[in-house]
């Protein structure tokens, strides 16, 4: 199996990402907004890895795997159900667990790069 390298995450033109639609349990109003590009994705579709972009908007968050990734630009705030916050903005690296639960606000446009599995 080769290797999947994805360039210039950063810059890449919007225009080509695919829609994603809007989140699935939207809080209030603006509704996010997502789109992005899968890179890989194995055989038995329990891994992927992509990049996502998402509008700002507040939505009901339940992680069913588990997720890393970077964030290129944006911001967001992830509210844990034990009222834990996390302030997450460009250049920091995350890693949500499957299991994870809470509410998510993205504040400015964020784009990341993405694995789950």
């Amino acid at each position: 199996m080769p290797a999947h390298i994805l360039e210039n995450a950063a810059t890449l033109d919007p225009a080509t990402f695919t829609d994603w639609g809007t989140v699935s349990k939207p809080i209030g109003e603006p509704v996010s907004k997502q789109s992005g590009l899968i890179f890989f994705q194995n055989d038995d579709k329990t891994s992927e890895m992509g990049l996502w972009q998402c509008t700002p908007g507040t939505w009901r968050c339940e992680v069913s795997k588990d997720e890393f990734f970077y964030v290129l630009d944006g911001r967001a705030v992830y509210t844990e159900d034990d009222g834990t916050v996390k302030k997450i903005s460009a250049g920091m690296t995350c890693a949500f667990p499957a299991g994870w639960k809470g509410d998510c606000t993205v504040v400015e446009t964020i784009r990341k790069v993405y694995m789950v599995r």
